[in-house]
């Protein structure tokens, strides 16, 4: 037995690879494109390592060219799911017996294989199946995932060496246990990292889990599986089986041995979960741990002292960026009435040249919603502004779904900040503005913390370290990631830890310690090497004396 005590170095992040006209990086993720686009893959199940078909099938499309199929992938029942619960919690024992090392060792060597051999096969099938630009893809499928199971190896080796004091004559250990039973992940269409991370974390800790992947994400999630078995991940540690969330519910939220969730989606979905795991605490083994990221209504708020210019890129690219389909997306913003008529003739300007099309085509910022269900719901929210007295329409505001679900971004300035595409989730390519007098700067801040029930990131422009501070005070539960002078999104594993409170999740803090200590269940161990052999303690000896 190897009785090395190691301890891992802090990372770097994975380098951003730009994909400049005529680099030989560009020419490599044209040709898988051009590959991935010219076939139709048939995606199994993987339970226990194995694949396993099933009659029932559904069709991986690209959302920007909704006739073309990509895939036709097979969907679990509950006979399947079953299976799959089975094969996790046979697998568990051997798993979390592994040392942490073996275990990470695992998850280090898809981290390499996803930086080079198959970094242009991941982003390929997220920019198609997703409907990812180049740039987007590769800051999410694969630096995000790289940096998720990189640093999830330092994070664990920080938690393991982390042990308790001990005095002469006995000795002290924490065992960080994983958690009696098998996880559920329920993973997102919208990020493949978040995939990767929601199955890696919990099983980077020694927990053996059933994976359950968004309808629209089961290509590039499929590839990801692929890649966590070619690095030698034992069967039956994680269980892919694309089902739908009627039966994930009617099967793996009653079965005696959940130990966990591991969530990422809708607030609406998630209070299900929760909801569903209450009324079933009599069956269980122990409580279920439940993590979740949910829904954002994230906000940018900015006080006259901030420079214009750099408001105008943040909203742009906070808001619109992959179409607005973000939790961390820029959804509102609070503009002071001296800057807003300079910057919204800037805003429309902008916005009226972003182009949105096909991803292969690397000159458009934008390319699709994700499916019909989503163009719609956006469409509603637009639509519904259209008719009201109490907002208007600047810019965009029109959608097309003819041959791919395209939403032009959108620019609504509301005169009420209560109005509603300033309060609701609407997940789409979609800001609302309001604009406040420059002296109610203070009172806008609590209008800001008040108006919406998420609370998942924000961001606060001022050149005025007065105003930065009041703001960052007041707004302290407004959201779990805060940035000063940026964009609300981009979170950087290992920079800036990701999650909210309030109905925007748990906080967890993907991209740190933190989460992986969820997916631990410690347990003290005392030993005393030479016990006491009599009950009486010294104070009880008789010395004459009363």
């Amino acid at each position: 037995m190897n009785n090395a005590i190691f301890s891992f170095e802090p990372p770097k992040n994975e380098g951003v690879l730009n994909y400049e006209p005529g680099s030989i990086h560009r020419k490599e993720l044209m040709h898988e494109l051009d590959r991935q686009s010219s076939e139709i893959i048939e995606i199994p199940l993987i339970i226990g390592g194995k694949e396993v078909m099933t009659h029932k099938r559904n069709s991986v499309i690209t959302p920007h060219e909704h006739g073309q199929v990509l895939a036709s992938y097979c969907i679990a029942g509950s006979q399947e799911i079953q299976m799959a619960i089975d094969a996790a919690l046979k697998a568990r024992n051997d798993w979390m017996s592994l040392s942490w090392l073996d275990r990470a060792a695992v998850f280090l060597k898809a981290a390499e294989l996803i930086s080079g051999k198959y970094r242009y096969m991941l982003n390929a099938a997220t920019m198609l199946g997703q409907s990812k630009s180049a740039f987007q893809a590769e800051i999410d499928s694969a630096c995000e995932v790289i940096d998720f199971l990189r640093f999830n190896a330092y994070y664990a080796s920080e938690i393991y060496s982390r042990q308790p004091n001990s005095e002469f004559g006995n000795l002290n250990r924490l065992e960080y246990r994983a958690l009696e039973g098998f996880i559920l992940s329920i993973t997102p269409f919208n990020f493949t990292a978040i995939a990767s991370n929601l199955n890696a974390a919990p099983a980077l800790m020694g927990n053996t889990l059933v994976w359950k992947p968004a309808s629209t994400s089961v290509l590039s999630n499929y590839y990801l599986m692929k890649i966590f078995m070619e690095a030698g991940l034992p069967e039956g540690v994680i269980n892919f089986i694309p089902s739908s969330g009627k039966d994930i519910s009617a099967t793996a939220l009653k079965n005696k041995y959940l130990a966990g969730i591991h969530f990422t989606g809708s607030t609406q979905t998630f209070n299900h979960l929760w909801r569903a795991t209450g009324d079933n605490l009599g069956n269980y083994l122990s409580y279920p741990k439940l993590i979740g990221e949910t829904g954002g209504k994230d906000f940018i708020l900015v006080h006259p002292s901030a420079n214009m210019e750099e408001v105008a890129t943040a909203i742009i690219r906070g808001a619109f960026e992959y179409q607005g389909q973000k939790c961390s997306a820029a959804s509102r913003a609070y503009i002071p009435a001296s800057m807003w008529p300079k910057l919204k003739r800037s805003l429309v300007e902008q916005i009226n040249e972003i182009k949105a099309g096909d991803v292969r085509d690397f000159s458009n910022f934008m390319n699709a919603v994700i499916d019909e269900p989503a163009f719609n719901s956006i469409m509603g929210f637009i639509n519904y502004t259209a008719k009201s007295n109490d907002a208007k329409i600047l810019a965009g505001g029109v959608g097309d779904k003819t041959s791919g679900y395209f939403i032009r971004p959108t620019l609504i300035e509301a005169k009420d900040p209560h109005f509603k595409t300033m309060e609701e989730e609407i997940f789409g390519p979609v800001m609302t503005v309001y604009v406040y007098k420059d002296e109610d700067f203070d009172q806008v801040i609590d209008i800001c913390d008040q108006t919406s029930p998420y609370a998942l990131t924000g961001s606060v422009f001022a050149n005025d370290r007065y105003a930065l501070n009041l703001a960052c005070r007041k707004l302290r539960y407004a959201a779990g990631n805060l940035y000063f002078n940026d964009k609300p999104s981009g979170a950087v594993v290992g920079q800036q830890p990701f999650g909210g409170a309030r109905s925007s999740g748990t906080n967890d803090k993907s991209g740190s310690y933190l989460n992986l200590l969820r997916w631990t269940s410690p347990r003290t161990i005392k030993e005393t090497f030479v016990p006491p052999a009599d009950y009486k303690y010294p104070y009880m000896k008789d010395n004459g004396i009363h």
